[in-house]
């Protein structure tokens, strides 16, 4: 049996950004039935927040727009690359210690950064290969020390996104043979 597609999305704290695009992406999975081929999880650059559920602004900002709230934070570590397919970092300040944190060249690769994957942000390659820009522009600003427009602005930018993302994602995982489809078209 395949293992399940895995993504973790990064941010700084695991408490505002990441566990938006965590809950957006699992939503939107859900929505197309892919839920059960891909696996989505969220984590900090750093540990100061580990234990900690998400900033209450994230949760009133996911709760408003009906995505899942339960977080737990928690630090990316290194030997995560061996079982993850895509790292989602959401600025390019991620990005780059992500790719300081990448034991191989082969696990650099596994880092996109999200806004990569935006419509408006893409250029016209194929979709699964998103723009490898890496400057300020595909960031998704910090909402932490800002208002709850902040947030509102960063779950738009997400959601915004999430949609090529998972247009990727469902590229890589239909073409992946699995045991469950084999069944439901025997």
């Amino acid at each position: 049996m395949n293992a399940p597609f895995r993504i973790c999305f990064v941010c700084t704290g695991n408490i505002c950004r990441s566990p938006m695009a965590e809950s957006v992406l699992r939503a939107r999975l859900a929505e197309d039935g892919l839920d059960g081929l891909v696996e989505v999880d969220s984590a900090g650059t750093g540990g100061w927040h580990e234990g900690d559920g998400a900033d209450p602004r994230t949760v009133a900002v996911l709760r408003a727009g009906g995505y899942e709230t339960a977080h737990t934070a928690r630090q990316f570590h290194a030997s995560w690359f061996d079982h993850l397919d895509l790292v989602i970092a959401l600025d390019s300040g991620h990005l780059r210690e992500l790719r300081g944190l990448a034991p191989t060249a082969q696990d650099a690769a596994k880092i996109r950064l999200l806004r990569s994957y935006a419509a408006d942000t893409a250029d016209t390659g194929p979709i699964s290969e998103p723009r490898r820009a890496s400057g300020h522009g595909l960031d998704v600003p910090d909402p932490y020390y800002g208002d709850f427009g902040g947030f509102e602005e960063c779950l738009e930018m997400i959601e915004t996104a999430s949609d090529g993302l998972l247009a990727a994602v469902r590229a890589i995982v239909t073409a992946r043979p699995h045991p469950l489809r084999e069944k439901e078209s025997a």
